[in-house]
């Protein structure tokens, strides 16, 4: 979620927000660095900017949200949220510049070039970060989040599954058979792929459902899901391989 980046939005500390009369923003650009802290581009006129450089230490309590939205067109799209919760501070001229390089250096953008002309660069120095998606939600230290490898899939994740959706629904329909019984009567949707397994959203008349269709051990080069993909759909040519 956070290597994709997704849809931000920064809900500054309760008293701000009051005071601006507004609690959410959506920032022109963000990025989140391997350590968990957040780069944030901002209008250089934004409330947000002057809150953070009259404060008291040149930073804000904000929340950074991260929505993860599926490639497919859901009737509910967020399969997952992460907030990243600590202290939005503001940046010197220089340190903007710094930060900008930064930034470009994993993710090239050309709005980074408004920084200093309109537009402003502040970083959010990460406190706690939590995780919630279908299975719940849970608490990962920062410690964690550094240590943690993008997914092997990640980048092709979203076109892969729109293919699926789009050329194969043959293959969707045989996944069905993994699933369960009562849920079997929906409209199954490929949600999630990466190293551990395959997601399905099941949408259902009474409520959407999602179940993780679990690979037999993780994979990390296309030829390993191609044969974990065969698998769970049941593919007789495989079943013949490992029989002969």
């Amino acid at each position: 979620m956070a290597t994709l980046g997704g849809r931000a939005t920064l809900v500054p500390a309760a008293e701000v927000a009051e005071a601006e009369s507004a609690d959410r923003v959506s920032p022109l650009l963000h990025h989140v660095h391997c350590d968990g802290s957040v780069s944030v581009l901002l209008p250089a006129d934004h409330h947000l900017v002057a809150t953070a450089w009259q404060a008291p230490r040149g930073e804000v309590a904000t929340m950074v949200e991260l929505a993860d939205a599926a490639p497919v067109p859901l009737r509910e799209p967020i399969r997952g949220l992460l907030w990243i919760t600590g202290w939005l501070r503001a940046l010197s001229d220089d340190e903007a510049r710094e930060q900008a390089v930064l930034v470009a250096d994993d993710r090239p953008d050309p709005r980074l070039l408004d920084v200093g002309h309109g537009a402003t660069l502040l970083r959010l120095v990460p406190a706690s970060l939590v995780l919630a998606d279908a299975e719940g939600s849970h608490s990962v230290s920062l410690a964690a989040f550094a240590e943690a490898e993008p997914d092997p899939f990640a980048t092709f994740e979203a076109g892969w599954l729109r293919h699926l959706e789009l050329s194969h629904t043959d293959v969707v329909g045989a996944l069905v058979r993994h699933l369960p019984e009562d849920l079997r009567g929906g409209h199954v949707r490929p949600l999630g792929l990466d190293r551990f397994g395959l997601r399905l959203r099941v949408e259902a008349i009474d409520a959407d459902h999602d179940v993780r269709l679990a690979f037999s051990r993780p994979v990390r080069t296309p030829g390993e899901l191609s044969a974990e993909l065969r698998r769970l759909v049941g593919c007789p040519f495989l079943a013949a391989r490992r029989t002969g």
